[in-house]
């Protein structure tokens, strides 16, 4: 047990000291400054080229939704997540060593161009989190965690980040063996995480991104405006347009929908649904219905 509590604390204090070092440490391979630039240039865009003229400025709920960007990104494994998933990631180590197992790279990409390493990752991170993003959906106890994000009720950049925190430990849980069986580079993951961030804010903006042919392959605005979509046709129940970065798996899935341009589509959950608008509420009410069966 002195191995996994001094686990703990090496990441209580490790992180403390990166995310310290982030914000005091401007550079070019520094996520802080990156969201935060991000975030910045694409609200000036949807400022000066705003899809929903008719959108306030500031809209619905825009300093919560500023809030969980912070919170997501870097608050919430400063406070729990990243000194607990280390603790996890030992505990399931000292698992496998049990068989004798003791490095699950099952496939190692780090002799490959780099520019190659770096589509690997991106495509097989992106399959991964299509696939655990249709799970939320059909899932009934991971939908209650996903209706934070779905709570929204006007779209714009910082919607991205407005999930419960359980979405965190869910994803990195089921992505972590895939992406553990490949070798790879932190340089790349960053350069990975960085597009994916930036493309999931635009595709979450109010702006009108006419993709062409490239709807084919790219998550857009227009297309991630349907799967917020307040009602839902009848044959899709349980939603559609899941891809976060990529729609071509939807289209090779079938689970694509996107019937029109409507920039004034009525997004957010049913009238019927009563959802807390704090976070505090937001963040209890999943378990709270999970566990009373509501």
């Amino acid at each position: 047990m002195d191995k996994y509590f001094k686990v703990l604390m090496d990441g209580y204090t490790g992180y403390a000291n990166y995310f310290i070092n982030e914000i005091l440490n401007p550079s070019w391979h520094n996520y802080f400054y990156w969201l935060l630039g991000a975030s910045i240039l694409i609200y000036l865009a949807e400022i000066a080229f705003p899809w929903r003229k008719n959108q306030a400025l500031i809209r619905d709920h825009f300093w919560l939704d500023i809030f969980y960007l912070f919170w997501n990104y870097f608050l919430f494994s400063l406070i729990a997540y990243n000194a607990v998933s280390m603790v996890a990631v030992q505990a399931f180590n000292d698992f496998l060593s049990l068989f004798g197992i003791s490095n699950l790279v099952a496939i190692q990409v780090g002799s490959l161009p780099g520019w190659s390493q770096l589509l690997i990752i991106f495509v097989l991170r992106d399959f991964m989190q299509w696939n655990i993003h249709r799970l939320y959906h059909h899932v009934n106890w991971m939908w209650e965690f996903h209706k934070v994000h779905h709570s929204t009720k006007e779209m714009g950049f910082a919607a991205l980040l407005r999930y419960h925190w359980m979405e965190n430990i869910l994803y990195r849980t089921l992505e972590y063996i895939p992406l553990a069986m490949i070798g790879f580079g932190i340089s790349d993951f960053f350069i990975v995480h960085i597009f994916t961030l930036v493309a999931g804010q635009i595709g979450h903006a109010n702006l009108n991104i006419p993709l062409g042919k490239l709807k084919y392959i790219f998550n857009g605005p227009q297309m991630h405006l349907w799967h917020h979509a307040k009602e839902l046709p009848e044959n899709h129940p349980n939603g559609f347009n899941y891809g976060i970065t990529l729609s071509v798996w939807d289209y090779i899935f079938g689970t694509h929908y996107w019937p029109s341009n409507d920039e004034n589509l009525p997004v957010g959950l049913p009238d019927e649904e009563k959802f807390p608008e704090d976070f505090v509420g937001q963040n209890i009410e999943p378990f709270r219905r999970i566990f009373k069966g509501k």
